[in-house]
């Protein structure tokens, strides 16, 4: 690997030859996320939480996601702002409309576990000390005593009666699309004052919590964590408040509660579960004084499940014969099988993963095969109910060509992308997966309420995350096949799980490598990237550019200048066509300071909107995990109005500061799924620790024409791309795929 030239002209600063180093957007894969408690560099938001919008928004609960208030301001306030009440008379939101679009499906979902042969048991396969734990919670919940302690413990006390738990639904609701009625806000809002809390958490407390929401609080000031961000300092305050030195560290409710916490926090990084030792470590480091005692609460209310998952040789390729042999070749040494990991998961991704293993297996199970002659590609897909396709931007074409020749067939054809920029690059009759599950766009539903669908082509599938992707599985009709393509190097969903991932590593199914690379250098660069090379590519027409810089400050004057002057002069791409991408939303050179600082040279004003002005470009969260770009085009009293590509949104007012930011500066998990003609990626030196080769490849690869990199890391960046292995996910899909579909490999 060698380390890309720099020349220097004296035309613009710009004309520097490039390659960077990336920061990673302190990714949802971060290390060691259980026991982890955050220590967020800029503290929470006026309201006493960070900013969990943005946090689910980009996927990423370890990045610094506050936000401050005065970014967005009131978007009802200000002079020539939004008039007040304007939000409530807004016609329903986009989220509104996705969830109401999947309560008849979570009843499918529902209904279709009744119909096996019983409920799935999440104790069935354990063994060792995960069967003990569910020994001994049974036994508590019996009321009767067990032998096995796994703790070694004086067993609990008995536990508080809890309300009755709502089914966990496998859409994640937005919080703010929620509500609850006057009675029990007004409620809410009373006891949070007695406690200290804000008042305004109250809207978000009671839809969650549900009607006796201010009883739950009054019983269990703890509950107040499962708000999205909300702090355990923040709630042990609440509870000190309240219960006076009716509690401690060591109150079982605080325990039970911390759990599901380290759990929610978990999950921000793509985890569907986490090993028990990570949520104990994590639990000490919270001050817990007993955390196998809090471990045992949480799982005896139902807080938690615990898991252990057999492992499948056959997904590793290995026949009977190699087994035997196996077996014998270890037999001399006769140690024992080490034992596998037990596991603690939360219910909605315990239940989206099996649905969705189980909408997999009837899709491989129920498909008719049959011989279509074609590519690899088509023949793949004749024969089988679920097909994998990897391969760059370039590749794309390949199973846009199956779909369009499937319609030829006389096929039901849909084509389903990420994002509505991903759509607008494809040369076919395209939808996104959110108004696909909404059912804005798309097939239609039959007479069942599955898609009418013959084929389902869905691009960009890393960043499905496990709720989606169950969703989408499950709403797919008996005999239906799917192919779901992607770029395995890119970062992974911003919400849990590791779709994609998981059935490349589980080989149930066929999967199709493409052989068509991405063209040009650019496409050179990212592909060396992708195998963990940094090379030093030819760029006669200034496709790549490097921009060295000494500090953050520096980085911020340099990257206005490229999207303002540089760019445009040299290269002919408006600044409206190119994006920057940096490390996270915090510090001197995150999304906030770019861009403050592009807003001043780009659309200069007073913020009158709510903080926005008409011309502002917005990345806009209609709900956790999905980012839109856009412009502001005015402000009424319905709320801000944008243009997002093609479609036209209006974000009420009460919505505007939790669902927008400016958008010319975006993080890597915000722009994964998305091109511009031209983007600059932003490596002030303070990034160097969180750089990976997944953070480098994805966004040196959001550039169409032209990439720039403001490189002040050194040689962080080569050791990043040959070294930089992005952490993985914990999740359960995979042996859950294995035990169903996986079978020996010849």
């Amino acid at each position: 690997m060698t380390e890309p030239s720099r020349e220097t002209t004296p035309e613009a600063e710009h004309d520097e030859a490039v390659v960077g180093s990336a920061a990673e957007d302190s990714a949802p894969e971060s290390a060691a996320p259980a026991a982890d408690v955050p220590d967020d560099a800029e503290g929470p938001d006026e309201d006493g939480t960070e900013d969990a919008a943005a946090e689910a928004a980009d996927g990423d609960g370890s990045e610094d996601a506050d936000r401050e208030a005065a970014e967005a301001g009131d978007a009802a306030g200000g002079e020539g702002g939004t008039a007040d009440g304007a939000g409530t008379a807004a016609e329903v939101s986009e989220a509104q409309a996705e969830l109401a679009a999947q309560r008849e499906l979570r009843a499918r979902i529902e209904q279709r576990k009744a119909d096996k042969e019983g409920p799935v048991d999440a104790g069935a396969k354990l063994s060792g000390k995960a069967a003990d734990l569910l020994a001994a919670v049974r036994a508590v919940e019996s009321g009767t005593k067990t032998d096995t302690d796994l703790f070694e413990t004086p067993a609990p006390a008995p536990r508080r009666a809890a309300p009755e738990p709502a089914p966990a639904p496998l859409v994640r609701p937005a919080a703010e699309v929620l509500s609850a009625a006057p009675g029990t806000v007004a409620a809410v809002r009373e006891i949070l004052a007695r406690g200290g809390a804000p008042e305004s958490l109250a809207e978000r407390v009671a839809p969650l919590l549900g009607e006796g929401a201010a009883q739950v609080l009054g019983e269990d000031p703890w509950q107040l964590l499962s708000v999205p961000g909300v702090q355990p300092e923040q709630a042990d305050g609440f509870a000190r408040a309240l219960l006076g030195d009716a509690c401690g560290s060591g109150d079982p409710r605080r325990g039970a509660a911390l759990v599901g916490w380290l759990l929610e926090r978990a999950a921000l990084k793509g985890h569907t579960a986490l090993e028990i030792g990570d949520v104990r470590a994590g639990l000490a480091k919270l001050s817990v004084p007993d955390p196998d005692e809090a471990v045992r609460q949480a799982v005896s209310e139902a807080t938690v499940l615990v898991f252990q998952e057999e492992e499948e040789s056959a997904a590793d390729g290995f026949d009977d014969a190699d087994a035997d042999d196996a077996a014998e070749q270890a037999a001399p040494a006769a140690e024992p099988a080490p034992e596998l990991p037990v596991l603690l998961g939360l219910d909605r991704y315990a239940l989206a993963e099996e649905s969705l293993a189980d909408g997999l297996a009837r899709l491989v199970k129920t498909v008719t095969p049959e011989v279509w002659d074609g590519p690899e590609l088509v023949r793949a897909a004749g024969a089988h109910g679920l097909v994998l396709h990897t391969g760059g931007e370039a590749a794309r074409s390949e199973p846009v060509a199956l779909a369009e020749g499937a319609r030829e067939r006389g096929l039901r054809v849909a084509v389903a992308v990420h994002s509505e920029n991903g759509r607008g690059r494809l040369d076919t009759a395209a939808t996104t997966v959110a108004t696909l599950l909404s059912g804005a766009d798309g097939p239609g539903r039959d007479e069942d309420g599955a898609l009418a669908l013959d084929l389902l082509v869905v691009l960009d599938a890393p960043q499905l995350d496990v709720e989606d992707a169950a969703m989408l599985v499950e709403s797919l009709p008996d005999g239906c096949r799917l192919v779901l393509g992607g770029d395995p190097g890119v970062l992974g969903s911003a919400g849990a799980g590791r779709v994609f991932g998981d059935l490349l590593a589980a080989r149930v199914c066929p999967q199709i490598a493409s052989r068509t690379p991405d063209p040009g250098p650019l496409g050179e660069l990212v592909s060396g990237i992708g195998i963990g090379e940094l090379n030093q590519v030819d760029a006669p027409g200034k496709e790549v550019v490097i921009v060295p810089v000494r500090d953050a400050g520096e980085a911020v004057h340099r990257t206005v200048q490229l999207v303002a002057d540089s760019i445009p002069r040299a290269l002919g791409v408006p600044a409206g066509q190119t994006r920057v991408i940096t490390v996270g939303h915090g510090g001197s050179a995150g999304t906030r300071a770019l861009n403050t600082a592009l807003k001043q040279r780009l659309n200069p004003g007073p913020g009158r909107f709510g903080g926005y002005d008409p011309g502002d470009a917005v990345a806009y969260a209609p709900a956790p995990g999905r980012t839109v770009t856009g412009t502001v085009v005015s402000a009424d009293a319905e709320g801000l109005h944008l243009e997002c590509e093609d479609a036209k949104v209006v974000v009420p007012k009460e919505r505007v500061e939790r669902t927008l930011r400016h958008g010319w500066a975006l993080t890597a998990h915000q722009a994964a799924g998305m091109r511009w003609p031209a983007a600059v990626v932003v490596l002030p030196g303070d990034a160097a620790g969180g750089l990976s080769r997944a953070w480098v490849y994805t966004a040196f690869g959001r550039a169409e024409r032209h990439l720039s990199v403001v490189h002040g890391v050194d040689q962080a960046l080569p050791r990043a791309v040959a070294e930089g292995v992005t952490p993985d996910r914990t999740t359960r899909l995979r042996p859950l795929l294995e035990a169903l579909l996986a079978t020996p490999e010849d």
